[in-house]
């Protein structure tokens, strides 16, 4: 009956529609679900709600339209600063953009088949002619308006007022339907994607010829059976524009640095997550993620594991922080970049909510398993809440700087390994009570003798050495496997930055932040590139993408010497020579020691992390001090359930396992393997509630 049919909203009915957020980090028209509006300038008019935040994973997914690949270009742009309007419509905007498809609206296929003719007439439009575009001006009038509301900016309406790709007959006029497109560009989007931009460009920086490109991307072409969008259509003339680009950019957009990078910073919008220029009240803080970044971060972050890299004010102007994933093969992958002029983790509830809303606006469903700080300093309670995830503390630079220290400034061998145990004992409270003041000055009059190491130590560690010891007592210790890849990250990062060429750049910020996403950009998105096609492998880092663990997992468990009743040594037999024997001391322990050339540089073996699995696996060696000091930490948690939601549910969740964990240190124990925690490490379960405050 007529009384029972859906009555079509009125404009002034859209703020009741719902906001639309489709999954995925793109979307198109098909995903979501339109009403047609009554009445106004826009009836008849398909209208939706979105978040404002995803207008561009909107645009670009029309532009993905299988059947009529287009590219929309603004036509038209319009906006309003809040307050402006005393009475807003409700349909009133801040911002009004029109998208046009970009093979229209004007029609030149006439123009083009008349042999020239007509070709100074513009066209009805008024526009004029469109430098550049003219012959891909088919007639099109496939449009749509983006409206940011004025009453609530968070919010976008898109008013489709033509969602089908024909001109003004009514007739398909490009894309697969279009007869007269069959085997031209036109049946492809008007031009090449932003991934294959990012792919060419990123080729040129890396110093990749015109020629080379060309030839890999006729390869890929033929590869593949032919041409099948726009992409396969690339010309000399696309790569020579990039290679313009590229060969006239310059990280000097002005004598001054300050407003260098605030240059930088209006011309690269998209990829700036976070900005906050210097003044009297506030640091300086710039968030850097490009659109690739944020796909790895999406991929590898899900379910995996985040890590925190920081580089200090040493030789840079601003200290540098990395956020890393670890892909596959366990390699850390760059996924944004942080640069403060204060430290890092005073400034981070600023930067780290808009991070986090900007990949779950991409996917909702995006949670990382756990998040990598290498400072105890840093405010857990704001990750966690960005990223609902456990937060494990991370010791590697802490083993890095001593070890190499050491190394530097001991010659005895024997001493630097007592030394290094005994700053092993402190860290991990294995030799100290509540406080680490007493354990530190013993070793500080142990070894009195040894001047330039203590010197350093006083200077560099003494203010902070409680701080990290606290840390250890309340959060879990990362394991070994990431390590590896954050330090070959770091050296990675250090070789790039620390070119002695580059030493009277290092003041300069805007020569960091183009360093950053350019050239070292460039090396990670080929590493992943080379290892997804087999392409370029010549080309690549073999060093970053086989990183110490990774590298350790190949060596046969039989090239591996253990004696199971003197756990002080272990010996590796090379690959590569039978004859070269490396020695680990202290074999299984977080302070291990081989004797091999790039460990004697104070980085972390391949023969210290295979020892390490075998120890494990084999149950010969004592467990990590940091993997008891955890396990203390968790049984006092199961007997006095905390408040927080987030820790008891890790904490239930490990129940089952820790019970069979006790009775393999029982086993250990009753066979003399295990080392036992002291009895300052064991207080009264009321004490146990100052030492481990949260665990997280």
């Amino acid at each position: 009956m007529k009384g029972h049919e859906a009555k079509m909203p009125r404009m002034e009915d859209i703020l009741n529609l719902p906001v639309q957020d489709p999954p995925g980090a793109e979307f198109s028209a098909a995903h979501i679900k339109w009403v047609k509006v009554e009445g106004g300038r826009q009836g008849g008019d398909d209208i939706a709600l979105i978040p404002f935040a995803r207008v561009d994973d909107f645009v670009k997914g029309e532009s993905s339209n299988a059947e009529c690949p287009a590219s929309f270009r603004i036509e038209s742009r319009r906006k309003r600063s809040q307050g402006s309007v005393t009475k807003p419509r409700v349909d009133g905007y801040l911002e009004y953009t029109l998208y046009w498809c970009s093979y229209g609206p004007e029609d030149y296929r006439d123009c083009e088949s008349s042999n020239g003719e007509g070709s100074n007439s513009k066209p009805a439009t008024g526009k004029g002619s469109r430098p550049g575009r003219r012959h891909m001006m088919r007639g099109c009038l496939c449009h749509f308006t983006v409206k940011r509301l004025y009453t609530r900016p968070l919010l976008a309406l898109i008013i489709y007022n033509q969602r089908k790709h024909v001109d003004k007959m009514g007739a398909p006029c490009h894309g697969i339907h279009d007869l007269d497109a069959v085997g031209t560009r036109a049946m492809y989007a008007p031009r090449i994607s932003e991934e294959l931009r990012q792919k060419v460009m990123s080729m040129l920086y890396l110093g990749i010829s015109l020629d080379a490109i060309i030839q890999h991307h006729t390869e890929v072409v033929q590869g593949h059976g032919g041409p099948h969008n726009r992409d396969d259509f690339l010309t000399r003339n696309d790569v020579r524009n990039m290679e313009r680009i590229v060969r006239n950019s310059s990280y000097k957009l002005d004598e001054n640095d300050n407003i260098s990078v605030k240059m930088w910073v209006q011309r690269h919008q998209k990829h700036v997550f976070f900005f906050q220029d210097r003044s009297d009240a506030e640091n300086f803080l710039l968030g850097v993620q490009t659109d690739w970044q944020m796909q790895q971060m999406l991929q590898y972050g899900h379910n995996g594991s985040l890590a925190f890299h920081s580089l200090g004010l040493k030789r840079l102007k601003h200290s540098l922080c990395t956020l890393l994933v670890f892909d596959s093969s366990k390699n850390a992958i760059p996924v944004a970049w942080i640069i403060a002029s204060s430290c890092i983790g005073r400034d981070i509830h600023k930067w780290i909510g808009p991070l986090a809303e900007k990949l779950r606006t991409k996917d909702p469903r995006w949670r990382p398993s756990a998040f990598l700080v290498d400072d105890p300093s840093f405010d857990i309670s704001i990750l966690r809440d960005a990223f609902q995830c456990r937060v494990l503390l991370c010791v590697w630079h802490v083993r890095r700087a001593w070890i190499r220290s050491l190394l530097k400034k001991c010659c005895n061998i024997e001493v630097q390994r007592e030394m290094l145990k005994h700053l092993c004992w402190i860290l991990y409270s294995t030799r100290n009570g509540p406080n680490a003041v007493d354990a530190v000055e013993e070793f500080m009059q142990v070894y009195i003798d040894q001047c330039t190491f203590m010197d350093y130590f006083r200077r560099r560690w003494l203010p902070c050495i409680e701080l990290w010891v606290n840390g250890i007592r309340s959060f879990p210790v990362a394991s070994i496997e990431p390590l590896a890849a954050i330090e070959s990250y770091h050296i990675r990062l250090k070789t790039k930055l620390f070119n002695e060429r580059h030493a009277n750049l290092w003041a300069r910020t805007d020569w960091l932040i183009h360093n950053l996403t350019t050239e070292f950009h460039s090396l990670y998105w080929l590493d992943q590139y080379s290892v997804e096609t087999g392409y370029f492998a010549n080309m690549r880092d073999d060093s970053s993408l086989t990183n110490a663990w990774y590298q350790a997992l190949h060596i046969p468990d039989i090239n591996v010497l253990l004696n199971e009743h003197n756990l002080q040594l272990a010996k590796v037999i090379s690959q590569t020579d039978r004859s070269l024997v490396y020695t680990i001391w202290n074999p299984g322990s977080e302070f291990s020691l081989c004797d091999c050339h790039w460990a004697r540089l104070g980085n972390l073996c391949k023969h210290v992390i295979k020892v390490a699995i075998l120890c494990k696996n084999r149950q010969i060696a004592r467990p990590l001090l940091a993997a008891q000091v955890y396990r203390q930490t968790l049984l006092n948690l199961l007997q006095n359930p905390p408040d927080d939601p987030l820790v008891l549910e890790h904490a239930i969740f490990h129940a089952t396992r820790l019970q069979q964990d006790i009775k393999g240190l029982e086993d250990l124990s009753n066979n003399g393997l295990l080392q036992p925690l002291p009895p300052e490490m064991n207080p009264p379960l009321g004490d146990n509630l100052l030492f481990f405050p949260r665990l997280n």
